[in-house]
């Protein structure tokens, strides 16, 4: 119903003569129930009748034994909407005030911190465009009295009655009961919600500046040295934001703790690691390293190139590219003839660097770069005529170098997942 009801809205504020706009409907389908297939053909109608061209998308939502089927559904809901998205296109959603007070209620059942009791912004990032819930201020029952007024028909969706799921229960069973005692109960939760979506905002300043004061000078990794001059509280704010910045999903509060009690205290020869669903936090000398879960590796892998465009990397690796460079390099006339390949370290590889004496392990040269033990694994190595040449981002071996005022090749790697 209330999706509907902005559909309407929409299509009338496109056909406003002072200020068009351009809409388009999505349905997402989630294969979840029975008459999914039904509620396409009755969305493709509706939209019709509207004249609002309209896009449905398909996504698995199918959820895995101890997962959230909302949780799943939601994610894999806004996934889809994320890869349909153009520059500063916005996503129009149709939650209402009622929903605002059922989240904050779930929010405080959950114990959550500032930024759960502020439940659900107005406007929000969704790169790369935005989030807007234009509809929040409204209740459910001015949303229905506006649709019945206009003569929509909606279709209900059957599992909004089972009080198996939190919202449900507490939308069937527990808020008509408070709102018997307190008859303005959605406002009073939604004006809560508003006061503490403000004080949030002033911590997020906070945490912004904290944050930037504690990263290292890479941008991406915090400073341990840093960090623990910190109370504990803006620790946490540090952590979070850090996160944030870096767009990771908040973890739960068990895992900010683990990352304080076991990575920030453990010994400076130890590498500890804490992961979640969604990434992994490591240290390695005065640095926490923060990417997402990376499925294993093969360092066996051999990619023949010729040198032109992208190459894609295994594995989530991110790609190689070469351009054209006046900086230290490939010479050219050797990339050119030669046979290039991309390996992985198998150990006891040996590079003689231009301006350096004799020839030096990988292992040493990663060393003396601080490059983290997790990443030299994936660090890709270029090989012409099947001996080493470069290792990407990082270094060029000697023999393949290009003097100085030579044409040369730069060889630039995009991990795609920072650290």
């Amino acid at each position: 119903m209330d999706s509907h009801v902005l559909l309407h809205l929409c299509a009338s504020l496109r056909n406003s003569p002072e200020n068009p706009k351009k809409f388009q409907a999505v349905h997402v389908h989630h294969g979840l129930q029975t008459s999914a297939d039904a509620w396409v053909t009755h969305c493709s109608k509706v939209c019709s009748d509207l004249h609002v061209p309209l896009l449905t998308i398909r996504v698995d939502a199918r959820a895995n034994p101890g997962d959230s089927p909302e949780e799943v559904a939601r994610r894999a809901r806004y996934r889809a909407l994320r890869e349909h998205l153009a520059e500063n296109d916005i996503v129009l959603t149709a939650q209402h005030r009622d929903d605002q007070a059922e989240t904050l209620l779930l929010q405080l059942m959950r114990g959550a911190g500032l930024a759960g009791l502020a439940a659900m912004p107005e406007s929000a990032a969704l790169a790369p465009g935005f989030l807007l819930r234009p509809l929040l201020s409204f209740s459910r029952q001015e949303l229905r009295a506006y649709a019945l007024a206009n003569g929509l028909n909606w279709i209900e969706d059957p599992s909004n009655e089972d009080t198996a799921i939190d919202r449900n229960f507490l939308r069937r069973e527990i808020i008509p009961k408070l709102e018997q005692r307190w008859p303005g109960l959605g406002k009073a939760l939604s004006r809560s919600a508003g006061h503490c979506a403000e004080a949030q905002q002033q911590l997020d300043d906070l945490s912004k500046d904290l944050c930037r004061s504690a990263l290292n000078s890479d941008g991406l990794s915090l400073g341990l040295t840093a960090l623990r001059s910190l109370c504990p509280a803006d620790r946490r704010l540090v952590l979070r934001e850090w996160m944030r910045s870096r767009g990771f999903r908040m973890p739960s509060q068990a895992v900010i703790e683990r990352i304080l009690n076991e990575v920030l205290s453990a010994r400076p020869d130890k590498m500890p690691i804490v992961c979640w669903s969604e990434g992994e936090v490591r240290r390695y000398k005065d640095g926490l390293y923060l990417r997402p879960c990376q499925p294993p590796f093969d360092t066996s892998t051999v990619l023949l190139w010729d040198g032109k465009g992208k190459l894609g990397l295994p594995c989530g690796n991110g790609e190689l590219s070469s351009e054209s460079a006046t900086a230290e390099g490939i010479a050219e006339e050797v990339w050119q003839k030669g046979t290039i390949s991309v390996r992985y370290r198998q150990g006891g590889e040996r590079c003689r660097l231009p301006g350096r004496s004799g020839t030096h392990e990988l292992k040493k040269l990663f060393q003396e770069a601080a490059i983290p033990p997790w990443l030299r694994e994936r660090i890709p190595l270029l090989y012409i005529n099947g001996e080493l040449a470069a290792i990407a981002g990082l270094w060029v071996c000697e023999p393949f170098a290009a003097k100085l005022g030579e044409r040369n090749v730069s060889l630039v790697w995009r991990s795609g997942s920072g650290f």
